[in-house]
Order: C-alpha cells, then sequence, then structure tokens
C-alpha cells in the first residue's frame, strides 16, 4: 500500500490534529495502526517517505540530555520531508523566566508540531494545553510512549503478535513502567512489573493499565521476585536504576542488585525469550555485558525502532 493511502485511514483521520503526552491517549486499534504504519514506513526506506510532510517544521525541545530520541526525531522529521529544529531550553528565553505556555503559544505561530522531552509530566501539559499545534512526549517523568511504541514494534517482529505474549520488566517503577503496563495493556499484553518492595510503578497508572487490560484481554502485574516471574517469560526488560534527576539521592543498588539482567536469570526463561532495555544501559548493573551483547538481545532493533514509529506517529499527527 502507497504510505498516502495508510494516512486515509480511519484511525489515521482520529489521530490527525491530536497530541501524545501518555500511552493512554491512545485507543487499541490506533496503536495497532501506528505500529502497522512503522512496519510499511521501515520497509519503505529512508527516503520513501518523504512526500508525507514536506515543508513541515517541528520544533524538538529538550530539558533533558539525550541521543536517540534527538537523532531519531530529527531524522525522522527529514525522512517525511519536514525540517526538525532541536532546541536546547537553555538556549532559549525560558532560561530567563519565559513561561512554557508562552513558548508554547509562540512556537505554535512557527511551526506545525512540538516534541518535548522534559522532567515533568505537568511541564508537557502546560504546553500542550497553551499550543496550538500538536505536541508529542519525547520522555516525562511520568510517560515514555515513543519508546514503548518502539519496544511493541520490535516484540511483533520478533514474535509476529503482541496479544497474549509475557513481557517482564525488571527494575525501579519509573515512566518506562508506567508506559510499558499501559502500552502492554492496549496490546492485550501480559505484562509483569517486578520491582523492590518501596519502588512499585504508581497506583493509579497501574489501575488504568488494568481497566485497559480488560477490554482487550491483557493481563498487568506487580510482583516482587524476579526469578518467579521469568519462568514464562517471552521477554525480559530493564532500565536504569537511577534515572536524570535522581542522581545524590540514596544508593538503589543494594535493593536493585538481585534485579539484575544477567546470564543466571535469563537462563531460568524460556529459550525463545528476548531481552529489552531502552537506553543508555549501566553495564554491569541493570544488566551484563554478556546479556547485552548477547544473541537474545534486541536492544538493537528496538533502538532502531524508535525511528520507524516517530515517523508513523509524526505522519499521523501532523499529516495536512
Amino acid at each position: 500500500m502507497d504510505l498516502t493511502a495508510w494516512l486515509e485511514q480511519e484511525p489515521a483521520q482520529r489521530l490527525r490534529g491530536r497530541d501524545l503526552l501518555a500511552d493512554s491517549d491512545l485507543k487499541p486499534d490506533e496503536v495497532a495502526w501506528l505500529l502497522d504504519f512503522a512496519l510499511a514506513m521501515k520497509a519503505a526506506g529512508p527516503n520513501g517517505a518523504r512526500h508525507l510532510l514536506p515543508g513541515r517544521t517541528v520544533a524538538l525541545l529538550f530539558e533533558k540530555p539525550s541521543t536517540r530520541t534527538r537523532v531519531s526525531f530529527e531524522v525522522a522529521v527529514w525522512q517525511l520531508g519536514g525540517i526538525g529544529l532541536s532546541l536546547n531550553v537553555g538556549d532559549l528565553q525560558m532560561s530567563r523566566g519565559e513561561t512554557i505556555e508562552d513558548t508554547g503559544r509562540v512556537l505554535s505561530r512557527y511551526v506545525q508540531g512540538i516534541v518535548m522531552r522534559t522532567f515533568g509530566q505537568s511541564r508537557l501539559q502546560a504546553l500542550a494545553e497553551a499550543a496550538s499545534v500538536p505536541v508529542v512526549n519525547a520522555l516525562s517523568d511520568r510517560f515514555h510512549p515513543c519508546q514503548i511504541m518502539a519496544d511493541l514494534l520490535t516484540l511483533k517482529e520478533r514474535f509476529g503478535r503482541l496479544a497474549g505474549l509475557h513481557l517482564v520488566y525488571l527494575g525501579d517503577g519509573n515512566n518506562v513502567a508506567h508506559s510499558l503496563a499501559v502500552g502492554g495493556a492496549l496490546s492485550g499484553m501480559r505484562v509483569t512489573v517486578c520491582t523492590p518492595p518501596g519502588f512499585e510503578p504508581d497506583a493509579d497508572v497501574i489501575g488504568n493499565a488494568r481497566a485497559i487490560a480488560e477490554g482487550t484481554g491483557g493481563d498487568v502485574r506487580l510482583a516482587t521476585v524476579p526469578a518467579d516471574c521469568v519462568q514464562d517469560a517471552d521477554a525480559l526488560y530493564t532500565d536504569v536504576w537511577v534515572s536524570m534527576g535522581q542522581e545524590g539521592g540514596p544508593d538503589r543498588h543494594a535493593a536493585f542488585a538481585p534485579y539484575q539482567i544477567n546470564g543466571s536469570l535469563l537462563a531460568q526463561a524460556p529459550d525463545h525469550a528476548i531481552v529489552l532495555h531502552c537506553l543508555p544501559a549501566h553495564r554491569g548493573e541493570e544488566i551484563t555485558d554478556e546479556v547485552l551483547d548477547g544473541p537474545r538481545s534486541a536492544v538493537w532493533d528496538q533502538a532502531e525502532n524508535r525511528l520507524h514509529v516517530q515517523k508513523a506517529i509524526l505522519a499521523a499527527l501532523l499529516a495536512s
């Protein structure tokens, strides 16, 4: 199917002009459609989608350092035929006190979309309320929806389906855990979030994910014992133990050490199970070199898929 024809389909019509601030902003059929569209983007190659957003400009706002998010979004906009403006907030008038609302109002006069990587979800929401163009969450302290779309795409490529797969997340109940719970529920997956006691994901996010799962046939559970969780896992997933902004806090290493994905833990999972990590990795902490670089790692495909899903998201939200 021609890529332009994808944007004429009903899910694309519903997505056009909307914000993506959290995974729950999407419906199950919209997630499925975006993943199929991303696969079509991937198959079309780097020059196959230049006609989708010709001449459109996207502001990329960064309050946090970035490698994958910045590069994948810049390349995504360019491959769609548009222009991506990477803007470090420290270089903008926001650093001198201009409000995020005023920034959103002004940027909306210049660009057709805003992507923001920020510390607080509340800042993202304030920006979206003031802006008159679509706003995309490229990471906040609460959700990481674009990352999880890439994770789902990687799982779909590996297993040919999402419904019924069992993903086990091990580590901190952070923004990635939140988005995996919601995104997995939207896709009919079983998601187990395994954390040390006291580091569970937010109860309201898990409650929402469970409510979504009731309608999709999925399941979302919390656990604390890694070995019990991985016995029937299709994928093991982890993230850093200390996220940006948490540096200087209490030492977490003792609490999190049993949750490391290493050769011993992976051996307790089924032979077909793969390993995922949103990166950057602290090698030797949450994951060992032998696993990250081993034959069951899908981490590098996962990182590449950020580009393809973000092309799909931007094209759907910003198409004229």
